[in-house]
């Protein structure tokens, strides 16, 4: 799944990329509230980490535009503010839930986790069923027949973002764009090395190359 963080306090914000990039989330990070709001309205996230204090655009106005223009991504909001009035202010701008600077890592993931879940909850069912394959977006869970498959934090990005569009021609370019993240520069072939790495774990035959396009998880019954 897809993140995107704007946050103006660059040490914050990457600290927290990098966390949540070990939990298995692609992230995207931007310092500047009107950078923020032209990202989160032409790119797909699955969340936005969002710092009311930011220069450009505040987090309000952010907030209240993504929502004006119809766009229902969760909306996290992080400030150094506190009280009642500050708190119902980001609320009525449409914002998901409220964190008060400082707080705990711990925290933060927890409250990523539930937004994440209640959008999920809303709208398809978590656990996929392809054939003998199962896998549960939710617990972060595969298995191939009766046998669970222990993948790593990125192998299961991989395979649930072709899950999420299986019998669909996936491309890498794309894949590299929703799991790792927008300003990636390494090396393309990395998700080869991925793809390759599910085959063995999973099966042979169920991720398909389609030359010259990218790949498809097959939906056979």
């Amino acid at each position: 799944m897809r993140l995107l963080i704007v946050e103006d306090e660059k040490r914050l914000a990457l600290s927290l990329a990098k966390g949540l990039t070990a939990e298995g989330y692609a992230v995207d990070v931007v310092h500047d509230g009107r950078e923020g709001l032209d990202r989160a309205t032409t790119e797909p996230y699955d969340l936005v980490i969002l710092d009311i204090m930011l220069p450009g655009l505040n987090g309000y106005r952010v907030c209240a535009a993504l929502r004006a223009a119809g766009h229902d991504v969760p909306i996290l909001m992080l400030t150094a503010k506190d009280g009642e009035y500050d708190e119902a202010e980001g609320l009525d701008t449409g914002a998901d839930d409220y964190l008060t600077k400082p707080f705990s890592y711990v925290v933060l993931v927890a409250r990523v986790k539930a937004l994440l879940r209640r959008r999920r909850a809303v709208g398809a069912s978590p656990v996929h069923v392809h054939g003998d394959l199962k896998v549960d977006t939710a617990a972060r869970r595969v298995w191939v027949g009766e046998e669970e498959a222990e993948l790593t934090a990125k192998e299961f990005s991989v395979l649930e973002h072709l899950v999420l569009r299986a019998g669909e021609v996936v491309s890498k370019a794309d894949i590299l764009e929703h799991v790792w993240d927008f300003a990636y520069e390494g090396d393309p072939n990395i998700v080869e090395v991925y793809v390759s790495a599910l085959r063995r774990k999973l099966r042979a035959d169920l991720i398909r190359t389609v030359r010259g396009a990218g790949y498809r998880l097959e939906t056979a019954p």
